[in-house]
Formats: structure tokens, sequence, C-alpha cells
């Protein structure tokens, strides 16, 4: 089965049981998420009225592999900034595409401004939906 490195977005299809879910799940023994995108998806959950508690309930034990994120990704993800501000990308984002970049992975995501920066920079960003 293929790796991939997941965005926030594509985690949280699966824990709300959004279209696309299943293709994510499906993937996830052999995925990878950027401990940035990982705070996404706490901060979405407790943005939604969820305890951490409840969160960390849901979020633990999902089968992906957690990235750490260094000194030399800050730098990586603040030069794709110029790159992609007109697709409006956020931080997260920015941090998702330097873990694919750093470990030649495909991303999935629901993103659709995501997968506009493929052709950008090279990348294989697949829409989950």
């Amino acid at each position: 089965m293929s790796e991939f490195v997941l965005d926030a977005s594509a985690v949280l299809a699966v824990l709300f049981g959004e279209p696309g879910a299943e293709l994510v799940y499906n993937a996830m023994n052999n995925s990878h998420i950027s401990v940035v995108n990982l705070s996404e998806v706490y901060a979405t959950l407790l943005d939604g009225g969820m305890t951490f508690d409840d969160a960390e309930e849901l979020v633990d034990p999902l089968p992906f592999r957690i990235r750490t994120y260094r000194d030399g990704h800050a730098k990586q993800t603040a030069q794709l900034r110029p790159l992609t501000r007109h697709l409006g990308l956020s931080l997260g984002d920015r941090a998702c595409l330097t873990c694919a970049l750093s470990a030649l992975l495909p991303v999935l995501t629901a993103d659709r401004r995501m997968a506009e920066a493929s052709g950008l920079l090279g990348l294989d960003i697949r829409l989950i939906r």
C-alpha cells in the first residue's frame, strides 16, 4: 500500500465521517502527519466544543505516524510562503507540504487550494473528494 502525508482536512474527514473518509482511513496505516497538522486537528475539535480529553480519545487510536517539525522544516515552510501566497495557504498547509517534500511522499487532502500547489512544487497532491 502507498504511503501518504495527511493534512488536517483529511484526518478531520475521517473523524467527521465526511466524503473521502474511507480513502483516508484505508491509507492511514502507511501515512504520516506533521505535528503541526496534528495540532490543527485538535484545535478544530476543540473549536467544535469538544473537551481535550474527548479529542484525544478520538485521535490517539488513529494509526498514522506523527512526524516532528524542526528548525529546518520551519525554514522550508517559510520559503514556501512566496510561492504559495496567491493560493492563501495557511502555515499548517505549508507545514504539510514541507513534510511531503521532506519525505518524498504524496499528500492526501480535502483542500482544493492545496491541490493547486501541486504543479508549483512538483508534488503529488491528491484530493480525497
